[in-house]
């Protein structure tokens, strides 16, 4: 969600059940939150989902709407024209484990991209690409943003939580040594004296102080949460008290499971609409946390994933596709069900608070560690405090079509 946010490379959703994040912004997948699609659970029981199809052809596609009717404007489309054109750099060399589609297909409407006017944006759409479903189409929406904390880059009174850059023993494991994950990749760990693999140290262990003292530091924070949930993000600013921001994204993670302290706190009944209860919000959940700070760090801890930091430069931070990511058209996806540099059209039910502030045109190019499934969506709103209010409280439910080349469903046997 930037968990390469991209973090993507990981991010923060509303409801908080959704912490997970995009943050995903992090490339390997940044937590966006894990909302749990609508289904039944027994009496009592937290809601368990069925076990996820391999991928988007094994699930099933089909055709959606004609482009045509989806109402795009040269105004409305534009923006996803552009962060389409960004994406195209890193959409014909790269493998598709959704099986919808292969380098080559993207090669005609990113070579029409390259000079396509701005204000025929939505003629652009309409003449290269044909609508998919897949699935039913149903689709789980939530946001994330660029989180901006208190922070310094240099330890001073009042900013003592480390931000720690890659450790020299933290590496990709070999192959054969772990299960490779969606991305192609085997997860992060170490090696330890007899060559054995693991995961990391676990996020408990590392406030404890085990990467203390080894030089390790990019930077400092001022409040334990706040960097919590920035690693949920993925990516983030941090202001010093002279107002200089230094600009941080993930660099990598320490292999340990996402755990969703919002899902936790809701399945306690901490926090919901009833009397005693918090707000089911970011701001809810880091307020809980605040208010009870042991009870509190216990809870962080047990989310044993961690997120190493590297200084970022440039305009924007970097999806998992290796694009920036964009304010307002910029999403992550599961790569399984939805190739990275897809345009994915969102239309969502407009009884839900919010929801179709998110209704339009997006650009599928970041991945989160709970972004998982068949239309599961976490879209991105940029920095700042409107991007922090939307992106925490939104939650959507409703259809999603995917703008894939013009020619894919023939060539799947699907006319």
């Amino acid at each position: 969600m930037f968990k390469t946010i991209a973090g993507p490379r990981w991010l923060v959703l509303a409801a908080m059940l959704s912490l997970a994040g995009c943050g995903r912004i992090i490339p390997e997948g940044h937590p966006p939150g894990a909302l749990p699609p609508p289904g039944p659970a027994a009496p009592g029981q937290p809601y368990a989902p069925a076990p996820l199809p391999p991928n988007a052809v094994a699930l099933g596609v089909h055709r959606g709407p004609d482009p045509v009717s989806l109402g795009l404007t040269a105004a409305n489309a534009a923006p996803a024209l552009a962060a389409f054109r960004e994406a195209c750099g890193h959409l014909t060399g790269r493998a598709d484990p959704s099986g919808l589609t292969q380098p080559i297909d993207w090669q005609a409407p990113c070579g029409a991209a390259k000079s396509w006017r701005a204000d025929e944006a939505d003629r652009f759409f309409t003449t290269f690409f044909e609508s998919v479903v897949v699935g039913e189409g149903n689709a789980n929406v939530t946001g994330y943003y660029e989180p901006e904390i208190s922070g310094v880059k240099t330890r001073q009174p009042g900013f003592d939580v480390p931000i720690y850059g890659l450790p020299g023993d933290l590496v990709h494991a070999r192959p054969g040594d772990a299960q490779v994950k969606p991305n192609g990749q085997t997860p992060f760990g170490r090696y330890d004296e007899l060559g054995h693999f693991s995961p990391y140290y676990e996020r408990a262990e590392i406030e404890n102080g085990m990467l203390a003292n080894r030089g390790l530091e990019i930077g400092w924070a001022a409040d334990p949460v706040e960097l919590f949930f920035l690693q949920i993000q993925g990516s983030g600013r941090l202001r010093a008290p002279d107002g200089s921001i230094t600009r941080i994204g993930y660099a990598a993670d320490n292999g340990r499971d996402y755990t969703s302290i919002g899902i936790i706190l809701r399945d306690r009944g901490l926090i919901g609409s009833g009397p005693g209860q918090y707000p089911g919000s970011m701001q809810g959940i880091m307020q809980y946390l605040r208010d009870h700070p042991y009870e509190g760090r216990q809870l962080m801890d047990m989310n044993k994933s961690w997120v190493f930091f590297r200084e970022l430069t440039g305009d924007g931070p970097i999806g998992a596709l290796g694009a920036p990511v964009r304010g307002r058209v910029s999403l992550a996806a599961d790569p399984l069900f939805t190739p990275l540099g897809t345009p994915v059209f969102l239309s969502l039910n407009p009884a839900l608070a919010g929801a179709t502030m998110a209704n339009g045109l997006w650009v599928a190019e970041d991945t989160g560690g709970a972004i998982k499934g068949a239309n599961r969506f976490d879209t991105f709103w940029g920095a700042g405090a409107e991007a922090r209010q939307v992106a925490g409280g939104l939650i959507g439910h409703g259809q999603a079509v995917m703008l894939l080349p013009l020619g894919t469903l023939a060539r799947l046997g699907n006319r």
